[in-house]
């Protein structure tokens, strides 16, 4: 069953949109340091200029992080080995990383804020997003968990910088604006590239869209000639279903006392973005996991509504993933120090851990 412009009908046919086989690789942009007395204005101002600088040299950005995806994924090549991967799109919170608050701050200097304004700086973070490449019958699918308040900023850097044009499908984690936010953006594709988007989503999170998003979901109130995004809203439940080919398993988690998030799974890779309690049904499901990605806002506890490290950490022990990544970190997490803590659990424990990081690309089979 889909919901379409506030109607139920029967869910469009997937085949227009490609029906796609399957199958998964790492990026590494380097990271420089201000220099001592730079002003976070003339850090920003100077991130502002490379990042437009570096869209006009996208195709070289692709090659180069080609590269380093095959050093990080172990000297694997990106062509022949693996066919399937999943892109970081963000890897941070609500209001990203840097904080205005921060860089503004006449008394108090944040680290990570001040390291995240320089161009290449893994500590910079969007919104939290995935997408996930495979390859269909004449190209790549590619299927968006996720588009929040950030998501155009996600993709102007990272879809030139990886040759992606087109978006199958996206699929929604729950209704907060950092995962919903960037729905409206998604009119760039639906005007220049491509007819329509369908659009994944719990019928609980769909009744929050029908107040945040209602000229999306019925656009009988658009005045003629406005163009917005044409989505095809889909409902689904916590159960198995199909996207161009590949088998997507929810994952029900609690984002909070009473609020129901989900994390995805497809293959043996699975995605927590949003998560303070993992329910004792949902283990089952996480069952001979490869990949684990997890939520882990904050080096030192959880809070209300997240995974803070520690608790990170316990669930991947619980879990057992062959390797985790985190993600949704917030500027207390700088990068280069927090994996370097956790790159000793690999000795002592045999834990392969680490932050995730934006432009992160990771080889997959599916």
């Amino acid at each position: 069953m889909a919901v379409f412009l506030g109607t139920a009908r029967c869910a469009p046919s997937m085949t227009r949109l490609a029906p796609c086989g399957r199958r998964f690789r790492i990026s590494d942009p380097a990271v420089s340091l201000c220099r001592r007395g730079s002003s976070p204005f003339r850090l920003l101002s100077r991130a502002s200029l490379s990042e437009f600088s570096s869209l006009l040299h996208s195709r070289a950005s692709y090659v180069a992080s080609r590269d380093a995806a095959a050093e990080d994924a172990g000297g694997r090549g990106h062509d022949g080995e693996s066919d399937s991967e999943i892109i970081f799109m963000g890897t941070g919170t609500s209001e990203g990383i840097p904080r205005v608050s921060c860089l503004t701050n006449p008394l108090k200097k944040c680290p990570v804020c001040l390291k995240a304004v320089v161009p290449g700086s893994k500590n910079r973070r969007l919104n939290t997003s995935i997408l996930i490449r495979y390859p269909g019958p004449t190209r790549k699918c590619n299927i968006l968990i996720d588009a929040g308040k950030f998501f155009y900023q996600s993709a102007l850097r990272w879809f030139p910088a990886y040759g992606i044009r087109t978006i199958d499908a996206v699929i929604i984690t729950h209704s907060h604006a950092d995962a919903i936010g960037g729905l409206d953006d998604l009119r760039d594709w639906t005007n220049n590239v491509q007819p329509h988007i369908p659009i994944y989503v719990a019928k609980r999170d769909f009744e929050v869209m029908k107040k945040t998003h209602y000229y999306l979901v019925d656009t009988s109130g658009i005045i003629p000639g406005a163009a917005v995004s044409e989505l095809q809203f889909n409902i689904m439940q916590e159960e198995p279903f199909v996207v161009n080919d590949l088998q997507i398993t929810p994952l029900p988690v609690w984002h909070g006392q009473g609020y129901r998030s989900l994390g995805f799974r497809f293959g043996k890779v699975c995605y927590i973005s949003d998560v303070s309690e993992i329910p004792e049904e949902t283990y089952p499901l996480l069952r001979d996991c490869d990949i684990l990605i997890v939520d882990a806002l904050r080096p030192d506890r959880s809070t209300s509504t997240h995974f803070g490290l520690p608790r990170a950490l316990e669930e991947v022990r619980k879990i057992q993933p062959k390797r985790t990544l985190f993600t949704g970190m917030m500027h207390l997490m700088d990068h280069e120090a927090v994996n370097e803590g956790l790159k000793k659990l690999l000795e002592t424990e045999g834990i392969d851990v680490q932050l995730s990081y934006d432009g992160l690309r990771i080889p997959i089979t599916l």
